[in-house]
C-alpha cells in the first residue's frame, strides 16, 4: 500500500507546487486533470479484483507494480503536454490508488478471511507509520533534488524492491491452512458470488460508510486550512489539528480491531459513524483552541475505526472466492468519493460562501447512514459457492 504513494493526492500534493513551476503548468488546468485522473482511474478496480480472482495475487502485483514503476519512471522525464501529462497522472491514478490498493487489501483479506479486525488494526497502524516516513523521505528528495529526482527514485524503489519483494513474498493461502472455512466440493475456497454480494445491504452499507468518510476527508485535506481559518485559525493552528487527528486515528485503529475481533464490526460501525458525524457537526461551531483538539480526537478516533471496518468487513461477510471483485467494487465507490469530495467542498463554498452549511449536511448524512446498520445487516446468512453459508 506504501508504494502506491505516487497515485494518491497527498503523494501528488508533495511535488504539485515544482511540477507547475517545473512545467509551466496552470494551476486550474491541473487540477482539473486530476480530478478527471481520479475519476476515470477509479474504472480500473473492477477488472483488477476480477483479475486477482482469476489469476492469483502474486502475478497480478508483481505487474501491477511494474506497470507503476514505469509510469513514475516516464512521468519523472514529463514535458509541458498536456494530453501527455494527462495520460501520466491517468496511469499512476489507474495502477496506484486503485488497482495497487485493491491488490493490498485483498492480501490480508486472503490471510485473514475470520476475526479480521485485530490484522486489520495492524495493518492500519503500520500503513499510518509507513506513509508518514515515506512523506518525510519523498519530502526531503524534492528539497534536495527536486521532484524529478524524487520521482525516479520512486520508480526504481517500485521495481527493483517492491516488485521483485511481490514476486517472492505473495503466496496464495492453502485452503485450510489457517482459514476457518472448509473448501467447496470442488478445492475451492468458498465465498458468496459477485452478483449476489453487491445485491446484499451488507455491501451497500459498509462500502457507502467508506464512501462517506472518504468524500468528507479529502475535501478537509484538500480545503482544511481554509475551513478552519473561518474560524478565525491560522496555519499552525491546521498543523496541529492534523498532528492531534492522525496519533488519535492510530488510537481508533488499535480500538476498533480490538472491539471488532470481541463483539464483531456492528458496534463499532455504529459508533464510528456517529463519532464522526458529532467531529463534522463541531467543525463550523469551534473557536477555542481546546475545541479543536476535541474535535481532532473525534474525527481522528473515527476515522482509524471506519478504516479497519472497510479493511477487515468484506472477507468475513462474504467469504473467499470472489473478494477480489467485491473489494474491488468498494474500493472504485471510495476512489470516485475521494475524488468528488473536493469539487463538492469548493462549489458549495462558492455558492454560500462558507463550508460550515456543506459540514452539517454530511454530519446528518453520516449519522442517518450509522442509524441504518440494522442487526439483520449483520447477522444474514449469505450463499456461497458450494453450498457453504456464509455470514458476518
Amino acid at each position: 500500500m506504501l508504494a502506491t504513494l505516487p497515485g494518491r493526492t497527498q503523494g501528488l500534493g508533495l511535488a504539485t507546487e515544482s511540477l507547475l513551476a517545473d512545467l509551466k503548468l496552470d494551476r486550474v488546468l491541473y487540477a482539473d486533470q486530476n480530478f478527471w485522473a481520479t475519476i476515470l482511474g477509479a474504472a480500473a478496480c473492477l477488472p483488477m479484483g476480477w483479475a486477482i480472482d482469476r489469476l492469483g495475487l502474486k502475478w497480478v502485483t508483481t505487474a501491477v507494480v511494474l506497470g507503476l514503476g514505469l509510469t513514475v519512471w516516464r512521468m519523472a522525464g514529463a514535458d509541458s503536454n498536456p494530453v501527455a501529462l494527462f495520460g501520466l497522472l491517468l496511469a499512476t491514478r489507474a495502477l496506484g490508488q486503485s488497482a495497487l490498493s485493491v491488490c493490498s487489501v485483498t492480501t490480508v483479506g486472503r490471510w485473514f478471511p475470520q476475526r479480521a479486525g485485530m490484522a486489520m488494526g495492524v495493518y492500519s497502524v503500520l500503513l499510518s507509520v509507513f506513509f508518514v516516513v515515506g512523506f518525510v523521505a519523498v519530502g526531503a528528495w524534492i528539497q534536495t533534488g527536486g521532484w524529478r529526482v524524487a520521482w525516479s527514485r520512486i520508480a526504481v524503489a517500485l521495481v527493483f524492491v517492491v516488485a521483485p519483494l511481490a514476486l517472492l513474498g505473495l503466496r496464495q493461502p492453502r485452503v485450510g491452512a489457517g482459514l476457518d472455512r472448509p473448501a467447496t466440493a470442488d478445492g475451492e475456497a468458498p465465498g458468496t458470488p459477485f452478483a449476489a454480494a453487491i445485491r446484499t445491504p451488507a455491501f451497500w452499507f459498509f462500502a457507502m460508510a467508506g464512501a462517506a468518510f472518504n468524500f468528507a476527508s479529502s475535501g478537509l485535506g484538500l480545503f482544511g486550512e481554509a475551513v478552519f481559518a473561518e474560524n478565525g485559525f491560522d496555519q499552525s493552528s491546521y498543523h496541529a489539528f492534523l498532528a492531534v487527528s492522525t496519533l488519535m486515528s492510530l488510537v481508533g485503529q488499535f480500538a476498533c480491531g480490538w472491539l471488532a475481533s470481541r463483539r464483531g464490526h456492528r458496534v463499532p460501525t455504529r459508533v464510528a459513524l456517529a463519532v464522526y458525524a458529532a467531529g463534522l457537526a463541531m467543525v463550523p461551531m469551534v473557536h477555542a483552541r481546546w475545541q479543536l483538539w476535541i474535535v481532532a480526537v473525534l474525527v481522528g478516533v473515527a476515522g482509524g475505526a471506519v478504516i479497519v471496518v472497510f479493511f477487515s468487513i468484506w472477507s468475513e461477510t462474504f467469504g473467499q472466492r470472489h473478494l477480489g471483485r467485491i473489494q474491488g467494487a468498494a474500493q472504485m465507490l471510495t476512489v470516485l468519493s475521494s475524488g468528488l469530495g473536493p469539487v463538492v467542498f469548493a462549489r458549495s463554498h462558492a455558492a454560500t460562501g462558507s463550508y460550515g452549511p456543506l459540514l452539517w449536511v454530511l454530519a446528518a448524512a453520516v449519522l442517518v447512514l450509522g442509524l441504518s446498520a440494522r442487526r439483520r445487516f449483520f447477522e444474514e446468512r449469505l450463499p456461497a459457492v458450494g453450498g457453504t453459508p456464509v455470514g458476518a
